[in-house]
């Protein structure tokens, strides 16, 4: 008899996600990972998040992140948004203001009463050996030659390494082509997740990002902190800034250089089902 495995559908900003609860449960190996993944063969999603028990005391919960063809990821912010509004109807967390255990630290969390969630997604690391990127020394603007083309980018590590290609309009940015080629670069020996930024006012940014593991998704929120934190190193935008993304706007504010990058944005639960494995 086939086993049934619960979850909840979700999405942050478009950003969307298959949670499951696997803290009394044997975790899925990653060719399962994959097939949840499937919008044609599975459930569908960007990344599937696994709600799993902390060692922390000053945790409710912790959570693991897999990409769309099944590769672990280190951070996801819109799905942080997900998994605390999951844990709120759970019971598990409490209040206005709880932790996270993330695989890549705390995660602090405040629920808004306007139903948005404000987390602190760490501090950026610049440092190329962090990202990591291989052949440059610490500077906050990179540049690469890819199939003839010159690109110019800078990286971040918010857990997971970023890029961000400043253009002079999202629209007919080359998303897809210089996004595969960036990840595909020996110096992103991890792979890398590409943004394409386009400034509107100090204040305001249009984001587009291609995600490793997964392609263009609706909205990134580490990306969205990664781009602030890059373009606020480079002197182009202000330390508070609106992510708008294809699938929504994100709030992001970084207040000073030692400080974590603080993400504010919705969550919403989609539906809830059973998976028949």
């Amino acid at each position: 008899m086939p086993q049934r495995l619960r979850f909840s559908k979700m999405h942050g900003a478009g950003n969307d996600f298959v949670l499951i609860d696997l803290r009394a449960a044997l975790t899925p190996d990653r060719e399962t990972m994959r097939v949840l993944a499937d919008r044609h063969r599975g459930i569908g999603c960007d990344q599937v998040i696994g709600i799993v028990e902390s060692p922390r005391e000053d945790c409710v919960a912790g959570y693991k992140v897999w990409n769309a063809d099944g590769s672990s990821a280190q951070q996801c912010g819109n799905g942080a948004r997900c998994v605390a509004a999951w844990l709120l109807r759970d019971g598990a967390a409490r209040g206005s203001q709880f932790r996270l255990d993330s695989p890549t630290g705390v995660v602090d969390v405040e629920a808004r009463e306007d139903g948005t969630f404000a987390l602190d997604l760490g501090v950026p690391d610049f440092s190329p050996a962090r990202i990591p990127l291989r052949g440059y020394d610490q500077s906050s603007d990179y540049a690469l030659a890819i199939n003839g083309d010159r690109v110019r980018f800078g990286a971040v590590s918010m857990g997971n390494p970023h890029a961000l290609i400043v253009v002079d309009t999202i629209i007919n940015a080359p998303v897809a082509r210089i996004g595969t080629a960036l990840q595909s670069q020996h110096v992103f020996p991890d792979s890398v997740n590409v943004g394409f930024a386009q400034i509107v006012s100090p204040s305001a940014i249009r984001l587009r990002v291609f995600e490793r593991g997964v392609g263009e998704t609706l909205a990134c929120g580490s990306g969205a902190c990664a781009a602030v934190a890059i373009l606020v190193r480079q002197g182009r935008v202000d330390r508070e800034v609106q992510v708008d993304l294809p699938g929504g706007m994100l709030e992001i504010s970084w207040p000073n250089d030692l400080a974590p990058v603080r993400l504010r944005g919705p969550a919403a639960f989609v539906f809830e089902g059973e998976w028949l494995q």
